[in-house]
């Protein structure tokens, strides 16, 4: 549970190993040197992010494990959870294997934390979606249909849990600079991992729904959804 500053305690991270994800948790972790909880499929090659971190298994892709993870999540010793941070996913690869972990394993994981968050009776979850998942792409349609699909859920999921103590916090950034798009040409409006966790604080802290990282991406991205579709065809990505 926060403390008696309103500052967070325990912060749990699905996707250990994201640079989006740590960078979040170190943004939040740092006014009281919360506890943090690094969940991943290698835990031994996750690192620390100062104060006390635990490191714990967790497969995004084995739907069947996801009960006996949040049970001993929430069961562990570790106290209240205040801030859930969905971090994994992949960009590319087999469309099932990026559909399987973007949408299947990340709805499946979310629906039993949130249901312990409701039980709690507070809490925080923030859901790392795109822009990519705006208005799907040619360039990139099955990651952006996926995150397309996480985006409605998330949103669906924060109405459903409203009155209930528990908050859901949608984060839609545009191209992040990490090792998943190392080599990648840059996108216009490009940020960093520190961007998009300096957005979740400021937005956790006034109860938003949603945030745009750069801000600018709302903007562009309402002109992008609104082209008829054989001009958005033509464009170069």
């Amino acid at each position: 549970m926060k403390d008696a500053l309103g500052s967070v305690q325990t912060v749990l991270v699905l996707g250990g190993s994201s640079e989006i994800g740590l960078a979040i948790a170190r943004a939040l972790a740092a006014p009281r040197q919360a506890h943090v909880i690094l969940a991943s499929r290698k835990p031994d090659e996750t690192v620390s992010v100062g104060g006390r971190t635990t490191h714990v298994p967790f497969d995004a892709d084995d739907v069947g494990s996801h009960a006996s993870f949040v049970a001993d999540v929430f069961g562990g010793g570790h106290g209240d959870i205040d801030v859930v941070v969905v971090a994994f996913g992949v960009l590319d690869g087999d469309p099932a294997d990026v559909a399987r972990t973007n949408f299947l394993g990340a709805v499946s994981v979310t629906s039993l934390v949130a249901d312990r968050l409701r039980e709690q009776g507070h809490g925080e979850i923030v859901v790392l979606s795109s822009v990519a998942g705006e208005r799907v792409r040619k360039s990139n349609y099955v990651y952006g249909a996926t995150k397309a699909g996480l985006d409605g859920f998330a949103q669906g999921l924060g109405d459903a849990l409203a009155g209930s103590g528990v908050h859901v916090l949608v984060v839609r950034p545009g191209f992040v600079k990490t090792k998943m798009t190392a080599g990648m040409e840059a996108a216009p409006l490009s940020t960093t991992a520190d961007a998009v966790a300096d957005a979740v604080v400021r937005g956790l802290a006034r109860g938003a729904d949603t945030v745009w990282v750069p801000g600018a991406l709302r903007f562009v991205m309402a002109a992008l959804r609104h082209l008829p579709r054989a001009v958005f065809r033509r464009l170069p990505f």
